[in-house]
């Protein structure tokens, strides 16, 4: 655990803010990866999408979106043939404000238009096939557990960061006793 148990930390989770990893997490979906939250209700549950972890394919070869070439990433675990969209578009028809300028979702049919105006790009969105989901109460439970830090960081850069960098990025962002987790070597055995 990140700091076996000694975590004094806000477990309040709310839209926009960051569930980063501890380093020993032993879920293989979830190694190493930083969670943007879009929806939370404690009760209900929670929907977020792992932003560091690329598909290895583009938009256009996984879906019937000709003009969208943007790489696709790997939100998640859950219903992986769903397709879901972070972005820096406030005029994009149907989206919801996270928070920095973040947006989530919106019309795929706009999103279209746009790609075919050439006005998507890395800088302004980000797309994933998946998601991360939590039932009721289960996310607060792997909080207790210190399976996850809350980062409350500006978000509005986030799709700037090489996505291979942003969890050390983030760690080091929190400061203190978080940045050293940052440079942590995956098998601290191989140190």
């Amino acid at each position: 655990m990140l700091l076996d148990g000694d975590l004094n930390q806000d477990l309040s989770v709310t839209p926009g803010c960051l569930l980063v990893s501890e380093p020993f997490l032993a879920d293989p979906n979830f190694d190493r990866t930083v969670v943007l939250v879009c929806q939370h209700q404690n009760d209900q549950g929670t929907f977020g999408l792992v932003l560091n972890r690329p598909a290895n394919l583009n938009v256009h070869e996984a879906t019937q979106f000709e003009y969208i070439q943007h790489p696709l990433y790997v939100g998640g675990p859950v219903e992986e043939d769903t397709l879901h969209v972070i972005h820096r578009l406030p005029d994009l028809e149907g989206a919801i404000a996270l928070k920095d300028g973040l947006y989530w979702g919106g019309k795929f049919e706009h999103l279209e238009w746009l790609g075919q105006q050439q006005k998507l790009s890395a800088a302004n969105c980000r797309f994933f096939a998946g998601y991360s989901g939590w039932g009721p109460r289960q996310l607060l439970g792997e909080l207790k557990q210190n399976a996850w830090v809350i980062a409350r960081v500006d978000v509005g850069d986030l799709l700037r960061v090489e996505p291979s960098q942003l969890w050390a990025h983030t760690l080091r962002l929190l400061g203190g006793k978080f940045r050293a987790f940052a440079n942590f070597p995956q098998d601290p055995r191989m140190n």
